[in-house]
């Protein structure tokens, strides 16, 4: 992807997955937007290299708007979303509308929201792109967290729905990943159970992630697509 003068928009990457794609734009002499929900180090870090930061909280209609308005104020343009903010909540007794709300929210409600008001933004950069973050647990379900999984097949359709409403100039992808980086309480029994899952038994990190979006963001002739990146569990 040669570096546009429009910048391209991360939401979550404060952190992980979104931090690491960002720090990789901007050392290609690429601008990036990012938002965040909660100040970590990885915000400050990618200040200093040049991003400019908007903190957003995407759990309600009212501050999903004010987050596009405050982005309007910021840049005239984008290359491209990519919509990785996420939240990861299991349903318990007596909370689990509350749940369903919060996932839906940040999982369909804003990307829904970002990119209607957004194409304008998008349709001023020569190519542009959408890219949603999903998860490979929506092929399955999962008995523990069901309105996350049911928000993230949502958001799957939402890239089949987008894609046929903004093409040609706008394509728009998705990514859906299985399990990529351990966190650092994980135990050694938890470890091994996990990279058992997948055919590649590995613990790819986030650059597998980021060569999935420059992948979309390159490639010309690829829309309402969503690429699978789970080391091979559907054929474990």
């Amino acid at each position: 992807m040669a570096c546009s003068p429009a910048p391209v928009l991360i939401t979550g990457a404060s952190q992980r997955v979104g931090l690491y794609c960002a720090e990789r734009l901007l050392a290609e002499g690429q601008p990036v937007i990012i938002t965040y929900r909660n100040e970590r180090p990885g915000v400050q870090r990618l200040q200093g290299l040049g991003a400019v930061v908007i903190q957003a909280d995407f759990s309600s209609q009212t501050s999903v708007l004010d987050f596009i308005a405050r982005l309007k104020e910021r840049t005239d343009s984008l290359r491209a979303i990519v919509h990785n903010a996420s939240d990861w909540l299991a349903e318990t007794p007596a909370d689990e509308a509350d749940v369903f709300m919060q996932m839906f929210n940040v999982h369909m409600l804003a990307p829904y929201l970002i990119n209607l008001h957004c194409a304008d933004l998008l349709r001023r950069s020569e190519t542009a792109d959408i890219i949603h973050i999903s998860d490979d647990v929506t092929r399955k379900g999962s008995s523990k967290h069901i309105a996350y999984s049911a928000s993230k097949a949502g958001l799957e359709n939402l890239t089949l729905s987008f894609a046929a409403r903004y093409a040609p100039h706008i394509k728009v992808n998705g990514i859906a990943p299985a399990m990529l980086m351990f966190q650092p309480d994980d135990d050694a029994a938890y470890r091994a159970r996990t990279l058992e899952k997948s055919a590649l038994g590995i613990e790819p990190g986030a650059e597998v992630i980021y060569q999935s979006v420059r992948y979309l963001l390159d490639n010309t002739y690829v829309t309402g697509t969503t690429l699978t990146v789970n080391g091979g569990r559907h054929v474990k």
